[in-house]
Formats: structure tokens, sequence, C-alpha cells
């Protein structure tokens, strides 16, 4: 047990001095960076989601509608 709490004291001293965090505006950039390549990302995959599902409708009503 003590091996435990040794490891979470290390832990935390690690993080709290010797971890470079970065500034608020580079976090912020970073975030909004984020956010806009996944929004970007969505629609792409949207998009072709849509392109397959009229395709594959389209192939379906040619072959089983006569």
């Amino acid at each position: 047990m003590n091996k435990f709490f040794a490891f979470v004291r290390d832990s935390f001293v690690e993080v709290k001095d010797h971890v470079s965090w970065p500034k608020y505006s580079e976090a912020q950039s970073s975030a909004t960076l984020v956010l806009v390549a996944s929004l970007i990302f969505a629609l792409v995959i949207g998009l072709v989601d849509v392109g397959f599902k009229n395709a594959m409708k389209a192939i379906y009503d040619s072959i089983f509608v006569q």
C-alpha cells in the first residue's frame, strides 16, 4: 500500500513541477483547431454517407423494381 501512495505522491509532484503546461491562449487556439477539424471531418463523412445511401438506393431500385 505504501508503494501506491508513493506513486500518487510522485505523480502529483511530476505534474505540478515538471510538466510544461501551455499558456491559456495556446490551449484555446489548439482547442479551436480541434473543434473546426472535427466539424469538417464530420461534414465530409456525412456527405460520403449520404452519397453512398443514394447510390445504393438507386442500385437497389434499378435491380428490384421492374
